[in-house]
């Protein structure tokens, strides 16, 4: 008789064990791993003698969106003026590095009223895809007014963008852009131009009144 309520005694236990394994199994299955991948941002930084009215505001913009970013990430930013070229490149975490290329490469110069953004955008493009190659998810940032001025084969065409970052998307399908603090009419042609490529998701604009929240969307974008 003994035995018997042994028996069943163990047999309850097993059953409970039983399904509370089930439980626990059930929920680790609804756990998500994180699954990080650092981000490669590449700026496009205005410093026109038009945009330098505007350019130390949009220093601290940079700033805060590197403060955001993991250490992990890395970051590329390209000046552009009259031509445009990369003044730094590594992690966003070394704010003094970052500050000292921003002040000795983007001080004011009359001579540089022409604003390259095409070229700035075709070298970021190129960084963009390399970095997509190391395994990093690339998005492109760029602040300024985006207007057209100086030499016309320079500039932005807006005509065959959409097709160069459709081109861009083949090999890196996760990049996002974002533009900053230009004219409402200029952000709008941004969105009418790029929004059937990259989606409403992973293209951002903003003026200088709306930076912050347009800061949260980039990194959602970025998977954050």
């Amino acid at each position: 008789m003994k035995l018997n309520k042994r028996l069943v005694t163990l047999g309850l236990i097993l059953l409970v064990l039983s399904v509370a394994v089930r439980f626990v199994w059930a929920g680790l299955r609804q756990i998500k791993v994180d699954d990080f991948h650092p981000a490669a941002v590449i700026f496009v930084v205005d410093s026109s003698a038009s945009n330098q009215k505007r350019l130390p505001e949009q220093k601290k913009v940079l700033r805060q969106i590197c403060n955001l970013l993991d250490p992990e990430d890395q970051i590329k930013i390209l000046r552009v003026s009259e031509d445009a070229y990369l003044i730094y490149e590594g992690t966003p975490m070394n704010g003094s590095g970052i500050t000292k290329s921003m002040d000795a490469f983007t001080q004011y110069d009359s001579k540089d009223y022409g604003t390259a953004y095409g070229v700035g955008l075709k070298k970021a493009f190129s960084h963009a895809l390399t970095m997509k190659k190391d395994g990093y998810v690339p998005a492109i940032v760029v602040i300024g007014d985006l207007e057209n001025e100086g030499a016309v084969e320079k500039q932005i065409n807006w005509e065959t963008l959409p097709s160069n970052v459709q081109n861009v998307k083949k090999y890196a399908p996760d990049i996002s852009m974002m533009f900053l603090d230009a004219h409402p009419a200029k952000l709008d042609l941004a969105k009418e131009k790029l929004t059937p490529v990259l989606g409403e998701a992973h293209l951002i604009v903003s003026p200088e009144q709306n930076i912050d929240k347009s800061i949260r969307r980039f990194l959602h974008a970025l998977g954050r």
